[in-house]
């Protein structure tokens, strides 16, 4: 999948979700609170920030998934969506809001 067809993808899921605003121009992501909580890093993967508790739950539901890396680094808390999961815009509106609400009981930066 290319990159342009990964950010309509991650559009269309972040569109899912009314409360959500999705920013940024070249590298799209979410926040709230101070806190990123979604991205399409430059390979054109996607990443969700979940609890620590949901993420390990959602690698062992999804064995292809992973850490989410963006420029090198794995970032914390993110779970890395795998491509078959990509077109399930239900499902994975479902965890962006999940993601959202983690982020949330975080301290405000």
């Amino acid at each position: 999948m290319t990159r342009d067809e990964a950010l309509k993808i991650y559009d269309q899921i972040v569109a899912a979700c009314p409360k959500i605003e999705r920013k940024g121009k070249t590298m799209p992501y979410t926040s709230a609170n101070g806190y990123m909580f979604s991205q399409l890093n430059k390979t054109g993967e996607i990443g969700i920030r979940l609890s620590k508790t949901e993420g390990k739950a959602f690698m062992q539901k999804y064995p292809s998934s992973g850490p989410f890396r963006s420029y090198g680094a794995v970032m914390k808390d993110y779970v890395l969506i795998p491509e078959e999961l990509l077109t399930n815009t239900d499902l994975m509106a479902s965890y962006l809001e999940k993601a959202h609400q983690y982020v949330l009981t975080l301290p405000p930066k």
